[in-house]
Formats: C-alpha cells, sequence, structure tokens
C-alpha cells in the first residue's frame, strides 16, 4: 500500500508544473469525429510547450483500433540528433456516441483528456486540446504545411482562446 500512495503522490506531482495557457473563459467547443476516419497517422506541425515533448523536433502520432473498443497510441519524438522515443498507450471514447471527447492513458491507470476541439471535414487536420487549456497540438496528415496554412491554424487556435505566439511550431 505504501508503494502505491508513493506512486500516485509521483504521478501527480508531474501533472502540476503545466500553466493554463487559454485565454477565454468560454467553455471548449467539441467537435464529432468518425473513429474510423481518425484513426491512421498524424504530424504535429505545433503544440503548447510540455514536459514529455521538451526535446522533439519532429512528433507523429499514430492512432489503430484495437480488439475492445479502445484506440491504440503510439506516439514517435524525434530530437534533434536524429534519435527517437516511442510512447505507447491507448485512448477511449468518453461523452456522447461520435463527441470528440477522449481520454488517453500512457501509465496504467491513469487518463488525461484528449479532446478534437476542431478538425477539418476531409480529417486533413486536428487541433487537440483540453478542458484546462494546459495543453494544445495541431496534427495534420501531411507532413508539412505552407505558410498560408499556418495562417490559418493560427486564426483558429486564436478563436479558441490561445495566443498562437505560446505554441511550439514545426521548423
Amino acid at each position: 500500500m505504501r508503494y502505491l500512495i508513493i506512486a500516485l503522490a509521483v504521478s501527480l506531482a508531474g501533472c502540476v508544473g503545466n500553466p493554463v495557457y487559454r485565454q477565454s473563459g468560454e467553455p471548449h467547443t467539441v467537435v464529432t469525429i468518425d473513429q474510423a476516419r481518425y484513426l491512421g497517422l498524424w504530424h504535429e506541425q505545433a503544440r503548447l510547450p510540455n514536459s514529455f515533448e521538451r526535446d522533439c523536433v519532429y512528433v507523429t502520432a499514430e492512432y489503430g483500433a484495437r480488439d475492445d473498443g479502445r484506440i491504440s497510441v503510439t506516439n514517435r519524438c524525434v530530437n534533434e540528433e536524429g534519435r527517437s522515443r516511442d510512447a505507447v498507450g491507448q485512448a477511449r471514447f468518453v461523452g456522447a456516441p461520435g463527441e470528440g471527447k477522449l481520454e488517453v492513458s500512457f501509465f496504467g491507470p491513469f487518463w488525461g483528456d484528449y479532446w478534437v476541439l476542431e478538425r477539418a471535414d476531409d480529417y486533413a487536420w486536428s487541433i487537440v486540446g483540453e478542458p484546462q487549456g494546459r495543453f494544445l497540438w495541431v496534427l495534420t496528415r501531411a507532413e508539412t504545411i505552407t505558410p498560408a496554412q499556418r495562417v490559418d491554424f493560427e486564426r483558429r487556435i486564436s478563436a479558441l482562446g490561445y495566443r498562437p505566439s505560446d505554441l511550439i511550431w514545426r521548423e
């Protein structure tokens, strides 16, 4: 029991450090998603700073269907030296059917919110966050984006209550 309490305390302490970046007090909107269309490989174009991607210069997220109805998650971080590390976890839907509210777990029984805040009709991109405004990611199917696409994402991020200048953009 003592080890369980220590593990829980260490895990909770790791969750405290992320600041709230969202400037709006309005509740997040969440779009509907078709799980089958959302699965596959995504390329991270931008993110709010976070401890688990501190040294990443290129990140991908790959989602797959699992037999138990959940989603497999593999996040790959590549650092400046070209070395990569993977974080493997799972996601589950929460909320109304088809609603873009998911929870993701990489650490056993600990789950974090993963909300699809906005997405393209053709699933070419999505903007993902969580209700407190501590995390935000811009994901695309394409490996790179154009300057015009970045301007459009910055406009969308601003409308969601974030400052685009707070994000780390992929170069």
